[in-house]
């Protein structure tokens, strides 16, 4: 019984497949795609019955079936569906609508399979394939030359990143004598690696990782992204780019502090502060949903750095979620303009107070119930500031009896849900994430550091909006903020040529 549901999920998992190649043959209706969409709804169904009802990690061959690597499958499965169903009429008259249907269920599957693989040559195989998936859906408008350009940097860096993991795990097999992942992260498969060499893997996975997490310096290839169909981008921001953190995660052990792990706080700090900046100085909706990402995979980084991998799992999923569904309403995405505006100078101070006190009893609160682990001091504080500001916007700032009940209703309901779910991801999650790294107290004081000087200079910035400095950040944080010169256009040129041949024929 026990092996029967995964069994079956793999049976699905083919037949997703099949399906998939059958909507390419140009005979096949487009009616197809309707029962195309059932059958890929199989495979997350399945994965979710295995992740409810396993009561502890399987083995099926060179498959691993456990909480952890079942649900990142439910995740990009479901999140390959909910794309799949939303494009059936966003591009409905596409001449590459049957392509991207392939494309889209190869590169989620791919994907799926990558998280479920103990033995690192399907990992890195599968891998490659979702890459490579991810670069032929930027291409479908293959004649438009923006695409083409922009392809073609992301799928160099790519295949980059790629290389460099792929170098990692021939060095890791051929030191620790494994290629399953289950064997070689214990203490005895990694006692075969001297010091120097865990640390060049480290360093190894490190570039592979902040590459397709589009942290800095190689944050330009998704700025560029932003040329793809909205529905791509949605998949790419909740499926690829959180893969970093997965990656992390599952070479955990390897990780035991030194020059790898400050080099990775650094790159993500810089991407934080970076991509936070880009966010607020942007004015086209993409954009600004483009540097939320930097920033927020930058965190998931940091969370990795200093040995908090469940939170950065967490962390991966959720933002996907939130994510995909902003870049999926993003073509209804308007500016309003409030008629009633508040400003902190409305907040009384007993309100002001309030909450900067709420605030610490929450953080404190954290501090000492959470499990012993070195992160969660730095969790107390984002959650205290975090309470800090929500009590404040919600409550202290609002408007009239009722809109501070409102406020206080919605906090209380925050709160709650964010307990389940953090509660519920932990137990679910715990057993199968290595919890045994302890940060340095270097790298704590390279967290504090980032922390303490984004709010600094943040603060100063809005207090002096008319500096020079203020002036050079902006145009700085504008300049990084923009793609390549040769991927922008006002309007696609390549529809133009299209028109005038099709009005030259008529």
């Amino acid at each position: 019984m026990s092996f029967s549901l995964p069994i079956l999920f793999l049976i699905a998992i083919m037949v997703s497949l099949i399906s998939s190649f059958i909507l390419l043959h140009p005979k096949v209706s487009l009616e197809y795609i309707r029962i195309h969409i059932g059958i890929v709804s199989i495979p997350p169904i399945l994965a979710l019955l295995v992740l409810i009802f396993q009561p502890s990690q399987l083995m099926l061959g060179p498959w691993r079936f456990s909480s952890l690597t079942l649900l990142l499958a439910v995740f990009v499965l479901t999140m390959g569906l909910i794309v799949q169903r939303f494009s059936v009429h966003y591009l409905l008259g596409d001449r590459s609508y049957r392509k991207y249907f392939f494309l889209l269920s190869f590169t989620t599957i791919a994907g799926s399979l990558a998280w479920l693989s103990d033995d690192l040559r399907l990992l890195i195989i599968c891998w490659g394939i979702t890459l490579l998936g991810l670069t032929l859906l930027m291409l479908l408008k293959k004649e438009w030359a923006v695409a083409r350009r922009a392809a073609s940097y992301m799928g160099r860096l790519f295949m980059l990143s790629w290389l460099l993991l792929l170098v990692a795990i021939l060095w890791m097999s051929e030191a620790t004598g494994h290629w399953q992942l289950s064997q070689m992260m214990t203490t005895n498969g990694l006692a075969g690696l001297e010091s120097w060499e865990m640390t060049s893997i480290n360093l190894l996975i490190i570039l592979s990782v902040v590459i397709p997490a589009a942290q800095w310096p190689f944050q330009r290839w998704l700025l560029d992204s932003v040329v793809a169909p909205t529905p791509i981008s949605a998949i790419m921001h909740a499926g690829i780019v959180n893969a970093g953190g997965i990656l992390l995660t599952f070479f955990a052990p390897l990780f035991n502090g030194g020059v790898a792990q400050i080099i990775l706080l650094i790159l993500s700090g810089i991407s934080v502060l970076m991509g936070t900046g880009i966010m607020l100085v942007q004015v086209d909706y993409k954009r600004q949903l483009v540097g939320s990402t930097i920033a927020q995979m930058g965190f998931m980084l940091i969370q990795c750095a200093l040995g908090a991998y469940v939170a950065a799992i967490i962390h991966a999923v959720l933002h996907g979620l939130f994510k995909s569904t902003l870049f999926l309403q993003a073509g209804s995405a308007i500016h309003r303009d409030d008629t009633i505006k508040h400003s902190d100078s409305t907040i009384s101070f007993a309100g002001t107070w309030s909450a900067v006190g709420l605030g610490i009893m929450a953080g404190i609160g954290y501090g000492l119930t959470s499990p012993d682990e070195g992160y969660r001091w730095i969790s107390a504080i984002i959650l205290g500031c975090s309470v800090t500001y929500a009590w404040k916007q919600l409550v202290a700032s609002g408007y009239g009896r009722i809109g501070r009940l409102t406020g206080f209703t919605i906090f209380i309901g925050g709160s709650v849900l964010y307990g389940l779910v953090h509660s519920g991801f932990h137990s679910l999650l715990h057993e199968y994430i290595s919890n045994n790294i302890q940060p340095s107290l270097l790298s704590v004081m390279v967290v504090l550091f980032i922390l303490v000087f984004g709010s600094g200079v943040g603060f100063w910035l809005l207090r002096n909006p008319s500096s020079k400095a203020a002036s050079m950040v902006y145009l700085w944080l504008l300049q990084v903020g923009e793609p390549h010169t040769n991927v922008v256009e006002s309007h696609p040129n390549y529809l133009r040529h299209v028109l005038f041949q099709g009005g030259k024929k008529g």
